[in-house]
């Protein structure tokens, strides 16, 4: 299962959100490279789907049950990894939802709630543990999953979603300069419209979608989640060991 280049041979990375789309296909980018792979989430039967797949290849790969919105499931998910493989050294903080989209002066307060709950606060959870580790322990790399859509571009009727993504982007950047010292260097991806189920609106067709991207997003088609684990892989990976504080937009275009 390993590539050519094994750039992540020796490592144990944890990829949150790591039971579909593309933290799934982080998982197996980071398997493939010789990482062992740690998937975390709330639907144990997810993450051993994504095991199950990184272990048909031949790679080394383990799932924790975690919600990312309760710090004592962030912490037992660091610890637990610690124990069982012996140290931390990548996260892929990609756990995120989307939210029932409504004008900002419409939303339901739980929706509201749920979006910044999991996008943000899961996020800033996901990295005081993990940086807790990281720092006392030599370093490390993280990487957030941000979006193309809340500090790079604004959409009516996703003002929660743009919210709470335009916070994990100013939160890494902050964090990526706190830490960077301690050897802990942070970046954080904000992949555009990717083959999943949030690149549909309701009742679209995979026909009607990909016309309405074609006419907005440059290079015409939606992401590939490939294309935006290989992203998030080089962001991890020593290639961009001077890249700190990045917010690495992934759309096609679509923001240029």
């Amino acid at each position: 299962m390993t590539d050519t280049t094994a750039r992540f041979a020796g490592k144990v990375a944890l990829v949150t959100g790591g039971g579909r789309n593309i933290g799934r296909q982080a998982a197996l980018t980071f398997a493939r490279g010789g990482a062992t792979v740690v998937v975390a989430g709330p639907d144990l039967t997810d993450l051993e789907e994504t095991v199950a797949l990184i272990e048909a290849e031949g790679g080394k790969g383990s799932s924790v049950v975690a919600d990312v919105t309760r710090s004592a499931d962030v912490a037992a998910m660091v610890a637990t990894i610690v124990e069982r493989h012996g140290g931390l050294h990548i996260a892929f903080n990609n756990a995120g939802i989307f939210g029932k989209p409504g004008p900002v002066a419409e939303l339901d307060e739980d929706v509201w709630s749920a979006v910044l709950a999991v996008n943000t606060t899961g996020i800033w959870l996901s990295m005081k543990y993990e940086i807790e580790h990281m720092r006392a322990n030599g370093g490390g790399v993280i990487v957030n999953s941000a979006s193309n859509i809340g500090f790079h571009s604004r959409r009516p009727g996703l003002g929660a979603y743009a919210a709470s993504k335009g916070a994990v982007s100013v939160l890494t950047r902050t964090a990526a300069r706190e830490y960077i010292g301690e050897g802990v260097r942070i970046n954080a991806v904000s992949p555009g419209g990717t083959d999943t189920p949030m690149s549909f609106r309701p009742g679209e067709t995979v026909e009607d979608r990909d016309a309405r991207v074609r006419s907005v997003v440059p290079i015409g088609r939606v992401a590939q989640t490939r294309e935006i684990a290989d992203a998030v892989a080089w962001l991890a990976s020593d290639d961009a060991s001077f890249v700190v504080g990045h917010d690495l937009v992934v759309d096609g275009g679509a923001t240029a």
